[in-house]
């Protein structure tokens, strides 16, 4: 598990635009519900989640509030949500679920309840705390292959290739493979892409001479390499989304694989 966050919505809260990240998502939420837009397309049909689980998306997905509620929000490694949700995740890869069909018949309502009664948000994150080991303790652990790719792929600032992985570990590409399908749901070459995403997005987030040169500093072929990565990942291109991140640079300041996994460009803010 990565962390915890706590939302309280006094009214609307306009559509973002939430980028990829490499982790797992529950919400839980009482009062108004999230809305999730089909795609780039804020003019589609919306989808109402009151709570969802949402597994690793390699697409970006624009979602907000129309009313006043609360939410808290679970983030997890995959290794983490394998562990605490006890399936396997590719189930869960590019998809959003209602927990229950992970957690069980009515396991939201009764967490909810319990999160809503609450009368702070320490209490909620005790809740969770009490709820979450209850839950790793009663998991598998990771076995240390998929542990110590997973850890490679998070270490490596240049990106790791399957091949790269076959030969650090000396274990076939079909085994690294069916253990990334069941533990982190996505192919390890796109987990590889996302977290290169996320380097590049804290190297310009601390300033950068040029586009040129933050693709040579963020692992990227050339700078053409990087923005076609840039609009697969974002819909957005690397210019757009360093001048948003320099904003934001100053109240971001976790680990780097996770800056900017809670990052949301504003419409107007991805427009220009």
């Amino acid at each position: 598990m990565l962390r915890y966050r706590g939302y309280r919505m006094a009214g609307p809260r306009p559509p973002r635009l939430s980028l990829p990240s490499a982790t797992v998502t529950l919400l839980l939420g009482w009062g108004g519900p999230l809305h999730i837009t089909d795609g780039l397309n804020r003019a589609g049909p919306s989808s109402v989640w009151p709570a969802m689980i949402a597994g690793i998306q390699t697409a970006p997905v624009p979602a907000g509030y129309l009313g006043p509620g609360h939410a808290v929000e679970v983030d997890f490694t995959p290794l983490g949500a394998h562990r605490c949700m006890g399936v396997p995740l590719h189930h869960l890869a590019r998809a959003v679920v209602e927990p229950d069909e992970v957690m069980g018949t009515g396991w939201t309502t009764r967490i909810t309840e319990q999160l809503a009664a609450a009368p702070n948000w320490p209490r909620r994150w005790a809740i969770l705390d009490s709820l979450l080991a209850r839950q790793l303790a009663a998991g598998p652990p990771a076995s240390p292959l998929i542990t110590e790719v997973w850890n490679l792929l998070r270490t490596r600032d240049d990106g790791v290739t399957l091949r790269e992985l076959t030969h650090t570990t000396g274990r076939g590409s079909r085994h690294i493979q069916g253990l990334f399908r069941e533990h982190v749901g996505i192919p390890a070459q796109t987990v590889s892409r996302i977290l290169r995403f996320h380097r590049t997005l804290a190297i310009a987030s601390s300033g950068c001479p040029s586009l040129a040169q933050l693709a040579a500093l963020g692992g990227y072929h050339d700078q053409a390499h990087m923005s076609r990565e840039f609009r697969a990942l974002s819909g957005h291109t690397p210019q757009q989304l360093c001048g948003v991140v320099k904003r934001e640079s100053d109240s971001r300041r976790s680990d780097r694989m996770q800056r900017f996994s809670d990052f949301f460009l504003r419409e107007r803010e991805g427009s220009g």
